[in-house]
């Protein structure tokens, strides 16, 4: 089991982790809620009516993590429509796409991210020294899944990676070059990833 999700007699998944996988996981989680950063209920000092009727933003963000995690509906950078007024339109849907929508797809990524920090949390005191086994419910598991899809994309992003195809060269990365810690932990979280959807699948 170690280093691989399994399912659960009755649904859910099981992984056993390392106190050094506990902690880098959660720091990448961590990281993650910090760069979503914090809905409009706590910059409004927590009035939920500001959260209800807030709109989100219309211009896809300036980070290119944000832009990975948060992209445009309708239009696509590397195919550009000739026609300037096509792609004016384009540009106005996907702008008031983005307003209606962005909010609520933030919220949902901070509480993926929350509830893999929490689980973790739970099993961390018991792994000192050694392996714990998490057990995740069908719905944890779902929200661990789409935890670790926006790891991967923000990891991915920062790396420069457009599809699964880039990663070949990464393999025969040396040592001694920076981002060897960063594909190693995209490449272990792919690993997980694609583990935790199999034990979900019928």
């Amino acid at each position: 089991m170690p280093g691989h999700f399994e399912p659960l007699p009755g649904g859910g998944a099981t992984v056993a982790l390392d106190d050094v996988e506990i902690s880098i996981i959660r720091s990448l989680a961590v990281q993650l809620l910090e760069l979503i950063g914090p809905g409009p209920a706590e910059d409004a000092g927590g009035d939920p009516l500001a959260e209800l009727f807030a709109e989100g933003p219309s211009e896809p963000p300036a980070d290119p993590v944000l832009r990975r995690l948060f992209p445009d509906a309708y239009t696509d950078p590397e195919q550009e429509p000739a026609d300037p007024a096509e792609a004016e339109e384009r540009r106005a849907h996907s702008a008031e796409f983005r307003r209606y929508t962005e909010n609520d797809l933030r919220a949902g990524k901070r509480e993926n991210a929350l509830a893999v920090i929490r689980t973790l949390d739970q099993l961390a005191s018991s792994a000192e020294g050694g392996e714990a086994v998490l057990k995740l419910s069908p719905e944890r598991s779902r929200q661990w899944l789409s935890a670790l899809n926006d790891l991967r994309l923000a990891i991915g992003s920062r790396l420069e990676i457009s599809d699964e195809e880039d990663t070949d060269p990464l393999y025969r990365l040396p040592d001694e070059d920076p981002r060897k810690p960063m594909v190693l932990a995209y490449l272990w979280l792919g690993g997980l990833q694609e583990t935790l959807v199999s034990t979900l699948m019928p």
